[in-house]
Formats: C-alpha cells, sequence, structure tokens
C-alpha cells in the first residue's frame, strides 16, 4: 500500500514487521512474509544507513529497531498503523498476536 511512497514493497513489509515486533532480524523477516533473504537484508541496510534504523548484534545475528532519535519516528509510525488498517484480516491477526516465547508443555491453550 505504500510502496509508491517507499519504493519498495519489502521496505513496507519490513517497517511493518519492526513497527509489530519492536525488534527483527533478516531471517526472521523473510521466513514471516515468505520473501528472499536478499531484498530483506538490503532494505534493513538501507533503513539503517538513513537514520530510520538501529542495528545491534546478538550472537551472530544483526537485530534491528527503530531509531529513537529519528526526527519523524512518531509520524511514520503514526502512517504504519493507519497504513495496516487496509491491510487483509489474516496478515493484521500475524502482526498483533504473535508470540515470540515458546509456550509451556502441556499449558492449554
Amino acid at each position: 500500500m505504500l510502496e509508491p511512497l517507499f519504493g519498495s514493497l519489502c521496505r513496507e513489509q519490513v517497517l511493518q514487521f519492526i513497527l509489530a515486533f519492536e525488534t527483527g532480524y533478516a531471517t526472521e523477516i523473510k521466513t514471516f512474509y515468505s520473501i528472499g533473504l536478499d531484498p530483506v537484508q538490503k532494505q534493513l541496510e538501507k533503513l539503517e544507513f538513513g537514520g530510520v534504523l538501529v542495528s545491534q548484534n546478538v550472537g551472530k545475528a544483526i537485530v534491528y529497531s527503530f531509531n529513537p532519535r529519528y526526527a519523524f519516528l512518531n509520524e511514520l509510525k503514526s502512517l504504519l498503523l493507519r497504513t495496516r488498517e487496509f491491510y487483509k484480516p489474516e496478515l493484521i491477526e500475524q502482526l498483533t498476536n504473535i508470540r515470540k516465547r515458546p509456550r509451556r508443555q502441556g499449558k492449554p491453550l
């Protein structure tokens, strides 16, 4: 939906993922959207170079999150949240209800 503005659907997907989960790394984003790893890595690098994202090494992974010092961070988040309202309900559900920690064995749903 924001592809004409951002220049890439992959860039929009990366930003939506980081907004939904606060952090993310390339393989995690690739798996979530079932897209190629190379485009995701390129978008993460471009967004970091532009100051929108910051990275941190955690083990062997490079984890990205929003740069709290980015001048238009609040406006960008508002735009992404507004855009999310027009997504398919299944994607909205995935972006809002994913657990990162495993469920305790034997715990009822």
